[in-house]
């Protein structure tokens, strides 16, 4: 019996996905200022009436929560990307949308984010929201096997986001 080829390290896959939209989403400067400014002043605070390394060591942890909320917030990451089969897919977070699974999209411009993550909300869409970004992308699945009627994603560049997605926009 001859002995099988050995596989890459990245399965049978030869390339890698080649990256058509990629978009990182950090929380603006004001608040990593605001963030040490209440860190200092938490910090200021721990030390009244007692020692002054009771400050020093409260705005340490302080400073340190603050850092650590402030970079898991900016850790989301939206791509699109073409595997080497030609499907492409949307990224978001953790999670990965197919494009044949979606049937449109729409464009949600700042003045109507307020109208699509209120009332007519669905509580089963998938929402990615980050209130400092102040557009979104709207993708209506077509996949009859999936109870998530849509995804909804903030989004910088909603247009250019749909467009290297590829589905059609209304």
């Amino acid at each position: 019996m001859a002995p099988e080829p050995a596989q890459e390290p990245s399965g049978n896959r030869a390339t890698a996905p080649a990256v058509l939209y990629s978009e990182r989403q950090p929380v603006p400067l004001s608040w990593w200022l605001i963030g040490i400014g209440v860190a200092a002043l938490l910090g200021w605070q721990g030390q009244m009436k007692r020692e002054w390394y009771w400050g020093v060591i409260i705005g340490v942890i302080a400073l340190a929560a603050v850092v650590w909320s402030l970079i898991h917030l900016s850790r989301n990451r939206i791509t699109v990307e073409r595997d080497d089969t030609g499907e492409v897919w949307l990224h978001v977070g953790e999670a990965s949308l197919p494009r044949s699974a979606v049937s449109r999209t729409v464009a949600v411009p700042p003045t109507a984010r307020q109208a699509a993550m209120g009332r007519q909300l669905d509580p089963a869409a998938y929402v990615v929201h980050r209130t400092w970004i102040p557009a979104m992308a709207m993708l209506i699945l077509d996949d009859p096997d999936d109870p998530t009627p849509y995804w909804l994603v903030s989004t910088s560049e909603p247009e250019e986001l749909l467009g290297a997605f590829g589905a059609p926009v209304e």
